[in-house]
């Protein structure tokens, strides 16, 4: 298969970018496409690009996947889209989504209308694109969950049974979605448990957060890999307060690492979870309080918590079904 050259196009190199990278090198001749905000220098490297490759495969569906979309059907290459969840979503409520913006909205109904096939992470993702975008699509998209290696996240020693962490960059666009606010005003009615909230800080929104923190939260902006591992280690509860996710990664490398997880049953959060943990109300402090005793009171549950990550989303499930699309798709091309 490495006859096969693959243009991978990313806006950034994520965690879970990183692994479908990785899984590409294994079986393709992979470009990698690093999708800066230089619009002019963007389109003239695709424009270099892309006549050369086999397949386009984009994750997330912005501006970067417009272009290559453009540019793949004026060369008549075939196209993948992975779309993650805020090019999924229409959520007026907070502001979140590609479709609560009329221009935005426009190109990813260009991605997902002219794109060979859509990935999606979550079955909840699916029905979304399907209603946000009023396009015929539904037979190209394909639920392909994103996978999370097991052998690397894995307990280790005792849990701090007064340990409870969330994770995410703290910036405007987040704090809300995220369920930040709620996770540093439920602290305070839970004094004697350390809150802890891991991720870089991207604007000065982490200010309004302090502002309204007791004396047991901590905000420790960026943390390297390792350090995130080691809290994942350490904490007994692991909340996952959105309004919206796709499939959450940082949840499920907590549930691998046997956190009890404690989460709303928007989207992804609720595929990941399943029954191994507690659910909680969006923007309700005092029944998330609740949620995190019940899940500091049954400690089982973080072994269940793993065994479902492992047997429902395995990174080598993901590799198998991502190069199983890539290949029906080029086929497609080569049988013409």
């Amino acid at each position: 298969m490495r006859d096969k050259t693959v243009l991978f196009v990313y806006p950034g190199l994520f965690t879970f970018v990183r692994r479908d990278k990785e899984i590409l090198k294994r079986y393709y001749k992979v470009v990698s496409f690093h999708a800066t905000k230089n619009i002019p220098k963007i389109i003239f490297r695709l424009l270099l690009n892309i006549r050369s490759t086999d397949l386009v495969l984009i994750w997330f569906a912005g501006w970067h996947a417009f272009f290559s979309v453009l540019f793949a059907n004026v060369f008549k290459k075939k196209s993948i889209v992975i779309a993650g969840g805020y090019d999924a979503a229409y959520v007026p409520e907070i502001n979140y989504g590609v479709f609560t913006s009329w221009w935005r909205g426009l190109l990813a109904r260009f991605v997902y209308q002219h794109s060979n096939r859509i990935l999606v992470v979550d079955e909840s993702l699916k029905k979304d694109l399907i209603t946000n975008t009023n396009l015929p699509i539904e037979k190209k998209i394909s639920v392909v969950a994103t996978g999370y290696d097991h052998e690397k996240y894995k307990p280790k020693g005792n849990k701090d049974r007064k340990l409870v962490i969330t994770v995410g960059n703290v910036m405007k666009s987040v704090v809300k979605r995220k369920g930040f606010e709620t996770f540093v005003k439920t602290a305070k009615y839970l004094p004697n448990i350390n809150f802890v909230l891991i991720g870089r800080h991207i604007d000065n929104s982490v200010n309004s957060l302090k502002s309204i923190s007791t004396p047991n939260v901590k905000f420790m902006g960026f943390v390297s890999d390792d350090e995130l591992l080691e809290y994942y280690q350490k904490a007994a509860v692991y909340c996952q307060l959105s309004r919206y996710e796709g499939l959450p990664n940082a949840l499920c490398e907590a549930m691998l690492c046997e956190c009890v997880p404690v989460g709303t049953r928007y989207c992804g959060i609720s595929t990941a979870m399943g029954q191994t943990g507690f659910y909680t109300s969006y923007n309700e402090p005092e029944a998330t309080v609740n949620a995190i005793k019940e899940a500091l009171s049954f400690p089982e549950k973080g072994k269940m918590a793993r065994e479902r990550i492992i047997s429902m989303f395995s990174i080598r499930e993901r590799e198998k079904r991502l190069i199983k699309t890539i290949n029906e798709v080029t086929e497609k091309v080569m049988e013409k």
